[in-house]
């Protein structure tokens, strides 16, 4: 009953608008056709009370289609709808659902990204203080042996120093591998892009790695390539990444060699790091470059690793506009690779 008054309220508002245009054409129909004003009064009550009456539901199906939207509206709020599909106004509204639709998924897309960006938060505090706690609790526990009586004890004390002392190390790696990649996520982080010779800018590297492949009896070798390629990058972060893809491939290489190289292309050149390591899994490939991911935790953290490096490899490369590709086989050995242009 309420609807019908608001409605018919409403209808009422019309009535002077519609009461001139059927006088106007009243009067001009009198006036062509030469009829008396008798006889064109009941026509045109009839065509008035017709045009209230068109008015009337006019207005009461808009309202209906007003109350649609609102509802539609309130159940996307209240996360009612689990499909766009569910989604459905009248054949006159085709446009707005449309609309409404985009809207729908559109927001369900941030809600799903925001859920998934507090999961990686959280994830990230948790492992942040779990690997902090780790070193940091290590070098209290030797210390305070030292403190208890072993500082005096020639046979321990060295060895539980050099023990803290590379835990200190480690910790200030991930420090410093934290910060990197807070700078890199947040944009903070400035590359400046130069071209460079690519012969000497590997070759240095691998001649500063090649002691700790040595320690290994591993050969690190630089593969041959043009001496002249010029390549456009920012060495200094193309220094680090390299320098992590090579020390990894050191890390789990047990026997065999490293092979670092770049091979040409029209308009790029693919910087490569073979390894014959212990190789990757297929269902860890696609983690691997996630924050604080390892394929072997225990033994990632007995070697030195953040778990950070392969994560600030990937934001790097992805800075030069490329992408880092990984192939491998367990027990055969992995193959990392990036493009640069020319």
């Amino acid at each position: 009953m309420n609807d019908f008054k608001q409605d018919f309220s409403a209808s009422l508002k019309f009535i002077p608008k519609i009461l001139v245009v059927v006088l106007v054409i009243s009067l001009f129909s009198s006036y062509i056709f030469q009829f008396s004003l008798s006889i064109i009064i009941l026509p045109a009550f009839l065509s008035l009370i017709t045009a209230f009456v068109s008015v009337y539901f006019i207005i009461q199906r808009k309202r209906l289609e007003l109350e649609k939207i609102r509802e539609v509206i309130q159940k996307i709020r209240t996360n009612a709808f689990t499909s766009a599909d569910e989604i459905s106004l009248s054949k006159d509204l085709v446009k707005l659902e449309e609309e409404i639709k985009s809207m729908f998924l559109k927001t369900k897309e941030d809600i799903a990204n925001l859920k998934k960006i507090e999961k990686y938060r959280t994830e990230f505090l948790g492992n942040v203080s779990h690997e902090l706690r780790t070193p940091i609790f290590a070098i209290q526990g030797y210390i305070e042996t030292l403190l208890d009586g072993a500082l005096e004890d020639k046979n321990v004390n060295r060895n539980f120093l050099e023990k803290a002392n590379r835990h200190t190390q480690n910790l200030n790696s991930l420090l410093n591998d934290l910060i990197d990649i807070s700078m890199i996520e947040s944009g903070q982080m400035l590359f400046s892009y130069r071209y460079f010779n690519a012969w000497e800018f590997l070759e240095g590297i691998v001649n500063e790695l090649k002691p700790h492949a040595e320690k290994k009896n591993l050969d690190l070798i630089l593969l041959q390539f043009d001496k002249t390629l010029q390549l456009l990058g920012d060495k200094q972060r193309l220094k680090q990444a390299m320098t992590n893809l090579i020390v990894n491939a050191i890390k789990y290489t047990e026997t065999g060699k490293v092979e670092v190289g770049i091979e040409e292309e029209e308009q790029f050149g693919s910087v490569f790091v073979n390894d014959t390591g212990i190789g990757i899994s297929v269902s860890d490939l696609n983690r691997i470059f996630e924050r604080f991911y390892r394929v072997d935790k225990d033994r990632s953290r007995e070697l030195g690793g953040t778990g950070l490096g392969l994560a600030i490899v990937k934001h790097i490369v992805e800075a030069h506009g490329s992408k880092i590709e990984v192939k491998s086989q367990v027990g055969k050995g992995s193959n990392f690779s990036f493009k640069l242009k020319k």
